[in-house]
């Protein structure tokens, strides 16, 4: 008998009171899955299905199919070869032949077999380098178990330490049967997903325990268009009422901004007027602007950036920008001077006065103390400070703005939703600012629609004239690694610098990777003898960070060991090598980043990509080399972008960032915030379900009818947790 409807499925696992899920179980699926509720636990989507309703004798297997057998266990073999790898093998029987099964670094399941025990077996059918048949991390299961187990197509769920996916298959069962009833269906009447769609509680059955394949198919497109509408919605609810409901200042006079431009010592390209077009209209708007602004490293947001905080001036206006780090926040506040000097007519005071004192561009970070501090935020009180660029230091009690009427966020992803909601509450109570968010990382057109469906999105598809493409080469061996260090010494001979990239700060006996201080003494002492190498990494004090990126732009190194701090914000137009060590242990993004620090000028540049991965045949290294083979064949950003998601999946699209917010829970281990769909291959049903989403919104912006209180309940259910934002202004 079924719970009362709206109490058991949102209760912990704990308290369920499933067969076997005691609060130890509960508590490791919370932990290693954010498996926390009876709902959790019916939207955890298997990662295959295994169908045991057919099989066959080993004899009769072939290679390369997916196989289903069944038969004895003989001999288990588990040891450690190759470096401490554990290498576990199986050898199965069932009269008509033998079958290795085959573990790697999976100690454990060595206990789990005992010889002379029926199992049954599924997976993809190889050939061994011996010739015998075998299959790699197979699916295997007791015979003789529950009737869920076997004789059907079963799910094979995620698994976590300590819980099987046998024993999380039977959890879901049970819940099914408990608690299916109760399963509300958040779309609103009349909206149909395709011709044929399942309900919600009849898609969650047919996903876990599928009829046949079409049915199973059905149900998952089913359950992927209400998660993008329901998404849609939220989103389209926010966008709504910062447009309609916000009270912002309407800049109209743009004369500074187009003054500004004209002093440029280069002509903009098409994309840069484009995008200052778009900005500007929405600045001059009564509701406040709240407008994504994404481009290649080097496409010229600043320029953009700069033109709206001209427009902003032009209203009496202060802008704010704040960067994640004081290192990039020092390169806006220089570049952001030197675009401006042309326009003040003479080169600014060393504390950044132009226009003989009523227009001035002020730094504020965690390095600003002292008698400089407080001339710094009296200037920002009075509205002296014209645009001042800092960290988050700027949202700190203590910073008070006159009158601030544009704020920009670079990097946002790097700034928590807790930061820029503390930003924008800078502009006063009764106008808000103007939002301009900035990233150099590029977003795939679907993740845009999702993951800032609540603004507006502008987006740099030029590069200025002279720039030439980054030469790329992935580098395996000790004669490539000696070219490209050769190639540092050449152009160091030229005037040029270099930057070796490192994915740790210091030796570590748990990480086989290179690491920026000890490389930083070796290439000092063995390798550039003679040149000028300095060292930088996110445990400096900010001081001597500084110091150094100073040294870097003055031009007095030519080589800087770094860590990935200097991943945004560096813009030196002498820099023409980047070399990263272990490039396998970086992202795309990263990588696409770390490339953008060189060939900023006119120079050739080139980016060597050392890694011990080629001819290796550890398992699961295939998606590095994808990655690293991606890096070679193109410069084009967002086509990495695209294969970066595609590999790694949306995962946290509202994550919290790398700056935790002050006081925010940290997001549960292992949940995406889409849990059925996935952006790549369902952008036809994202484009449906956003359409009839917004059309939903438009009709009901607040959803507050009856007829939309499922869905309104189902978004605050599903994001108010990291959407705190939602549903405040």
């Amino acid at each position: 008998m079924s719970a009362p409807a709206g109490r058991g499925i949102d209760q912990a696992l704990g308290s369920a009171k499933l067969p076997g899920l005691t609060p130890a179980v509960a508590s490791k699926l919370a932990k290693g899955l954010g498996v926390a509720t009876v709902r959790d636990l019916l939207e955890q989507v298997p990662r295959r299905y295994v169908d045991l309703s057919r099989q066959r004798t080993i004899r009769e297997l072939k290679v390369g199919e997916e196989a289903t057998t069944t038969g004895t266990v003989h001999r288990v073999d588990g040891r450690y070869v190759r470096s401490r790898r554990h290498l576990l093998t199986v050898t199965v029987g069932d009269g008509t032949g033998y079958l290795r099964l085959v573990w790697w670094n999976q100690p454990f399941r060595t206990r789990a077999f005992r010889q002379g025990e029926a199992i049954v077996v599924a997976g993809r059918l190889e050939r061994d380098r011996r010739g015998s048949p075998s299959i790699v991390n197979p699916f295997v299961e007791p015979i003789g178990g529950p009737s869920v187990h076997v004789g059907r197509v079963i799910p094979v769920h995620p698994a976590t330490q300590g819980v099987s996916p046998t024993q999380i298959r039977r959890f879901v069962h049970e819940a099914l049967e408990r608690f299916g009833d109760e399963v509300d269906d958040p779309l609103p009447a009349g909206i149909e997903p395709f011709a044929g769609a399942p309900g919600r509680a009849a898609a969650l059955r047919e996903l876990h325990f599928p009829t046949d394949e079409r049915r199973r198919a059905l149900a998952h497109r089913r359950l992927v268009f209400e998660e993008l509408f329901v998404l849609s919605a939220g989103l389209g609810m926010r966008k709504h009422r910062l447009r309609e409901e916000a009270t912002g200042r309407a800049h109209v006079d743009g004369s500074l901004a187009e003054r500004f431009l004209q002093t440029l010592p280069f002509e903009p390209t098409g994309a840069q007027r484009r995008a200052v077009g778009e900005v500007e209209a929405d600045m001059a708007g009564v509701h406040p602007m709240n407008r994504l602004l994404q481009g290649e490293v080097g496409s010229g947001k600043t320029i953009v950036a700069v033109a709206a905080a001209m427009r902003a001036a032009g209203s009496g206006c202060q802008t704010a920008f704040m960067a994640p780090t004081e290192v990039l926040a020092e390169q806006h506040y220089l570049t952001v001077r030197a675009l401006l000097e042309p326009l003040a007519g003479h080169a600014p005071a060393p504390d950044g006065t132009l226009f003989g004192g009523g227009f001035e561009v002020v730094l504020l970070t965690g390095s600003v103390t002292g008698a400089e501090r407080t001339r710094v935020l009296a200037r920002v009180a009075s509205g002296e400070a014209t645009i001042v660029v800092g960290t988050h230091a700027l949202i700190q009690e203590g910073v008070s703005f006159r009158s601030l009427g544009l704020a920009i966020v670079d990097e946002q992803h790097r700034f928590g939703v807790h930061q820029r909601v503390l930003l924008r509450t800078k502009g006063g109570e009764d106008e808000q600012p103007d939002v301009l968010i900035m990233t150099a990382t590029p977003i795939p057109r679907t993740l845009a629609l999702t993951l800032y469906g609540d603004l507006d999105v502008s987006t740099l598809d030029e590069m200025p004239a002279g720039r030439r493409p980054v030469e790329t080469h992935v580098v395996s061996d000790e004669p490539g690694r000696e070219r490209a260090y050769a190639d540092v010494r050449a152009e160091a001979a030229a005037g040029r610098q270099a930057f070796l990239v490192c994915p740790l700060v210091e030796d570590s006996e748990a990480v086989a990777a290179k690491a920026a201080t000890s490389e930083y003494e070796r290439l000092r002492a063995e390798v550039f003898t003679g040149l000028r190498v300095g060292l930088v990494h996110g445990r400096m004090r900010p001081a001597e960070k500084e110091d150094v990126m100073r040294a870097m732009r003055s031009g007095e190194l030519d080589v800087l060991v770094a860590t990935t701090v200097i991943e945004v914000g560096v813009d030196l137009p002498r820099a023409t090598v980047m070399i990263v060590e272990d490039a396998d242990r970086f992202g795309l993004s990263q990588l696409h980043q770390l490339r953008g620090r060189i060939g900023r000028g006119s120079d050739h540049a080139r980016c060597y990509l050392f890694t011990s991965l080629e001819g290796s045949e550890e398992e699961g290294r295939d998606e590095a080399r994808q990655r690293l083979r991606a890096m070679e064949a193109t410069t084009d950003g967002f086509a990495l972008a695209e294969l970066d998601l595609e590999i790694r999946g949306a995962g946290h699209l509202f994550g919290r960032g790398a700056v935790e917010e002050a006081g925010g829970a940290p997001i549960q281990a292992g949940r995406g915030d889409l849990r059925f769909a996935n952006l790549v291959r369902h952008q036809d049903v994202l484009a449906e379900a956003r359409r009839a989403a917004l059309a939903v919104v438009a009709a009901d912006p607040t959803l507050s009818s009856s007829e939309n209180a499922p869905l309104l309940a189902e978004i605050k259910r599903r994001f108010a947790d990291r959407l705190d934002w939602l549903f405040a202004s």
